[in-house]
């Protein structure tokens, strides 16, 4: 299971990355052969260099990451140009109608949401504020598994805090609430905790390669957050979408396969279909209200997450075998996928 990042009382799900063991710095020790002899002065190291790095990249970057404050709790944001853009996940600003953006120099702005893309978990928000300093953000297609990440954010309130791990993965597909699929994640182990979600997972460039928004919870410890197990926004989608929202005020352009209808899980089954929209791809089809979809292009769908992660991994324009169950029989449709909407 997967949970989001979000801090304060009434979103209090939210993530465990534990970090990889930090760097530590080590200095070398001279021996001395007689009361004489003086120890030869500290050598710079390796870890020296790591360290010296992590720093400059945290000074950097921080004062382009902000705290997020909105009627639900606490969550970061990172400023995208001097106009006074932030990033942030939608999650965070979702059922809020009063926002705050503190900058890491703790000076306080009124926000006003411009857009907000609920498919990709992604919002923009804008203040008024003069000497913004914007993140840079990342080719995430060129990262590799094992690349440093540094995760810069709020959690639990706690401004502009650092943790350090690695990229432990790429191109994973994972659910949030309400059966929405986000693909082409990334995972980190850097430790990230509630309050983290819109903020920065940054390379030792100093550049942005996603946005921390959940977590992964493990059900054999009650539901409890699975350490070293945390999912970012890739930084290309995170500029993709937001430029859509800064110009257009909408995504017009997802890039993301839709299906046209609303599900409900089942214990019979496959989901079963609630809600079909009128001259949608599934509309279209012949799919209707009550029928239960058991398959898409040759996976079988027992569940709304499934489901989800498949039409996640598909192409609008794609047209794909969807098997039913209709009144007890089973029979197959040829879908062509939509775009999602914005």
């Amino acid at each position: 299971m997967i949970k989001h990042l979000l801090g304060g009382p009434r979103r209090r799900s939210l993530l465990a990355l534990a970090g990889l063991a930090s760097v530590a710095s080590l200095g070398v020790a001279g021996c001395t052969t007689g009361a004489d002899t003086a120890a030869p002065a500290p050598v710079a190291t390796a870890p020296h260099a790591l360290q010296q790095q992590f720093v400059q990249v945290v000074q950097h970057v921080g004062p382009s990451v902000v705290l997020v404050q909105s009627d639900q709790g606490l969550g970061s944001g990172i400023v995208l140009d001097t106009q006074g853009n932030i990033a942030t996940n939608n999650h965070v600003v979702a059922n809020s109608n009063n926002f705050k953006v503190v900058l890491a120099d703790g000076k306080q702005y009124a926000a006003k949401v411009v857009g907000t893309f609920p498919p990709d978990d992604l919002a923009v928000l804008k203040i008024s504020a003069p000497s913004l300093q914007p993140a840079v953000l990342a080719e995430s297609t060129s990262l590799s598994v094992g690349d440093i990440a540094l995760a810069i954010g709020n959690p639990l309130g706690l401004q502009s805090s650092v943790t350090e791990g690695i990229v432990s993965a790429l191109g994973r597909t994972v659910n949030e609430d309400a059966g929405v699929a986000l693909p082409n994640v990334i995972q980190t182990s850097a430790e990230i905790n509630p309050g983290n979600s819109g903020g920065a997972l940054v390379n030792l460039d100093g550049q942005v390669i996603g946005i921390p928004t959940l977590t992964a919870t493990d059900p054999q410890l009650g539901g409890g957050q699975a350490p070293g197990i945390g999912f970012a926004i890739p930084s290309n989608t995170v500029r993709d979408i937001a430029s859509q929202l800064i110009n257009q005020g909408k995504v017009t352009n997802s890039h993301r396969a839709y299906l046209g209808l609303q599900t409900a899980t089942t214990t019979s089954g496959g989901p079963l279909v609630t809600e079909v929209q009128s001259g949608g791809p599934a509309a279209s089809a012949g799919i209707k209200v009550g029928d239960r979809i058991t398959g898409i292009n040759g996976t079988a769908t027992s569940d709304q997450g499934t489901l989800a992660d498949v039409v996640a991994g598909l192409n609008p324009g794609q047209s794909v075998p969807v098997t039913i169950v209709r009144a007890g029989a089973t029979k197959t449709v040829q879908v062509t996928l939509g775009q999602y909407p914005g």
